[in-house]
C-alpha cells in the first residue's frame, strides 16, 4: 500500500499497513474503538500491525511520547476489534475508527498511560468525533465489544480524563457498599433486568434470566470500564446504579437494544 495523506492533523508520521479493507456496504464509521498494544515495545507493536500476514492493523498508533502514527486510512477497514458486537452490530471493524495505545499490557506488567500519551489520545479522538459526528457514548474500549476475549485499554486507562474532556461517556462510579448482590449461578428476574440494561447500553449479553459465564464477562467488561476499583464480575449495588445512571444521562436516541 503506496503512502496516503493522514486524515488527522496531528499525526506525526505514516507508516502504511497493508491489512485493511473496503468498509462493508459503504458503512460510515461512528464509533472510536480504543485498544492498547499489549507487546513488550513500540517496534514490536507497529512491526504486527503493519506487517502482511499478520491479520491485524489499526487507523492509528499513539506512542508513550504522544506522537501519533497513522497507518490506516479512515475511510478503509482496519482489521483491529476481530469477533466483536456492539449494539446488535458484530461488524465493528467496518462502523469504527481503530486506535492502537503503546502500552505492555496486563502480560506485560502494565504499566500507567503517561499523561502526554493521554492527551494525545483526547486530540486524536475529539477531532475524529467531529470529523465523523461520533457520539460520546460510542468511544469504546476494545473490552466492551468483546467482553470474553479482551481487557484492553483496561482497569488503568482514565477514562474519566477522557470524558472531561469531551471524549467517551462517563458518570462518577456509585460508592460500593454492602448489600445484595447478583452472581454466577443467580436465576431471577433481577437478573435478565440487568441484562437488558447492559443490552440497551450496547454490550453483547445473553437475555435469559441466567447469571451464567457470558454474563459475568460482560459485567466484568462493564467495570474495567466503568466502575474500575473492583473488578469481580459480581452485580452489587454499585455496578448496577453505575449502569443506571449511564443509562438515564444518555442522549434521547442513544440506546439500543443488543440483538440476542
Amino acid at each position: 500500500m503506496r503512502t496516503f495523506e493522514p486524515d488527522s492533523s496531528i499525526v506525526s508520521d505514516i507508516i502504511p499497513s497493508p491489512n485493511y479493507g473496503e468498509r462493508s456496504k459503504g458503512r460510515q464509521p461512528d464509533m472510536i474503538v480504543l485498544h492498547y498494544t499489549g507487546m513488550p515495545d513500540v517496534e514490536g507493536a507497529l512491526a504486527r500491525l503493519c506487517t502482511a500476514g499478520t491479520e491485524v492493523s489499526a487507523h492509528y498508533v499513539v506512542l508513550e511520547d504522544g506522537r501519533i502514527v497513522q497507518c490506516v486510512p479512515e475511510a478503509k477497514r482496519a482489521w483491529h476489534a476481530g469477533v466483536s458486537s456492539w449494539a446488535g452490530e458484530d461488524d465493528i471493524n467496518s462502523c469504527s475508527i481503530g486506535i492502537e495505545i503503546i502500552n505492555r499490557g496486563h502480560d506485560w506488567g502494565y504499566p500507567e498511560f503517561p499523561l502526554r500519551q493521554i492527551a494525545a489520545v483526547i486530540a486524536l479522538c475529539r477531532g475524529i468525533m467531529l470529523r465523523r459526528k461520533v457520539p460520546a457514548h460510542r468511544v469504546l474500549g476494545h473490552s466492551d465489544v468483546a467482553p470474553a476475549r479482551k481487557k484492553d485499554p483496561g482497569e488503568k486507562f482514565p477514562w474519566h480524563s477522557l470524558a472531561n474532556s469531551g471524549v467517551g461517556h462517563w458518570v462518577t462510579p456509585a460508592p460500593i457498599v454492602r448489600g445484595e448482590t447478583l452472581m454466577l449461578g443467580t436465576i431471577s428476574d433481577a437478573v435478565l433486568s440487568m441484562q437488558q440494561a447492559l443490552a440497551r447500553y450496547g454490550y453483547g449479553v445473553p437475555l435469559n434470566g441466567k447469571y451464567d459465564a457470558a454474563t459475568m464477562e460482560v459485567v466484568t467488561a462493564f467495570q474495567r470500564h466503568f466502575r474500575p476499583t473492583r473488578l469481580d464480575g459480581v452485580a452489587d449495588h454499585s455496578t448496577l446504579s453505575t449502569l443506571q445512571a449511564l443509562l438515564a444521562s444518555l442522549p434521547a436516541d442513544g440506546t439500543t437494544v443488543a440483538s440476542k
